[in-house]
């Protein structure tokens, strides 16, 4: 299947997703959501990738925000259609099954930004600015950026990014836990691809449970999210790769995973 805004490379289980649309800085339009979504089940259903590092094209942008040319004429319904496309991507990439590792450079804005925190990990080059700056517009965030950005960073500091606008550098998304990691610009794609080679290398279904775990265990209550970790515990050993696991470290030996 052909794609007119997205670069795709695999390698060694690992697969690298280039938002391709560098002149409007890699903004988000309706085809370009929708390629996304399409790519995004292609590589949940490969059983050859098990990361995804999901970055931009160029230098100055992550994803600069959704395509404004686009959403300026929309009434409210159609407003509301786009929002609910923008949102059925970014959770299928948050909860889908395989761990997603976003390589943020340049703006990361509106969009940008909750397209970035739906990645499972965030890794920042130091050129970085995250931000929702649709008050600037007189719109809300509305691709769910009014609901991760409080859960990663707090709810009084959400409110001041979305209530003034101002953007923030990598730094200062390190320190909020906006961003998970900070590298020069040219080492980038390295440190996302090393990251990605060493999850990679790690027992996959153990890698799903945990993230189905840590997403589905923070919706609930504390003692149901703890039930519910016992059970997926438990599902481990039902699988191949615990019994290879605990034997080889009993056995001083590297493990074989057969992700089983």
């Amino acid at each position: 299947m052909s794609y007119e805004n997205l670069l795709l490379e695999i390698d060694n289980h690992v697969a690298l997703l280039t938002i391709n649309r560098p002149k409007a800085l890699n903004s988000l339009n309706p085809p370009t959501i929708d390629e996304l979504s399409r790519m995004f089940a292609e590589l949940q259903a490969n059983p050859e990738v098990k990361v995804i590092i999901l970055t931009g094209a160029g230098e100055k942008a992550f994803v600069a925000g959704g395509d404004i040319s686009v959403m300026q004429p929309l009434g409210p319904l159609e407003a509301r259609s786009v929002a609910q496309q923008a949102q059925q991507l970014f959770n299928e990439i948050e909860y889908g099954n395989k761990v997603v590792i976003g390589a943020i450079n340049g703006y990361a804005l509106g969009g940008g930004c909750e397209l970035a925190m739906a990645c499972d990990i965030r890794i920042a080059s130091d050129n970085t600015k995250f931000g929702q700056p649709e008050i600037n517009l007189g719109i809300i965030p509305g691709w769910a950026g009014t609901q991760r950005l409080p859960r990663l960073v707090g709810k009084s500091k959400a409110k001041e990014l979305m209530f003034t606008g101002d953007m923030v550098d990598a730094v200062e998304a390190e320190r909020i836990g906006l961003a998970d990691r900070v590298v020069n610009q040219t080492d980038l794609l390295e440190t996302a691809q090393q990251m990605a080679g060493k999850i990679a290398s790690k027992p996959q279904v153990a890698i799903g449970l945990i993230k189905e775990a840590i997403n589905n265990g923070l919706e609930m209550e504390s003692q149901k999210a703890f039930a519910y970790e016992a059970e997926l515990f438990g599902l481990c050993f039902a699988t191949e790769d615990q019994k290879e696991g605990m034997a080889a470290f009993l056995e001083k030996r590297p493990a074989v995973w057969k992700n089983k």
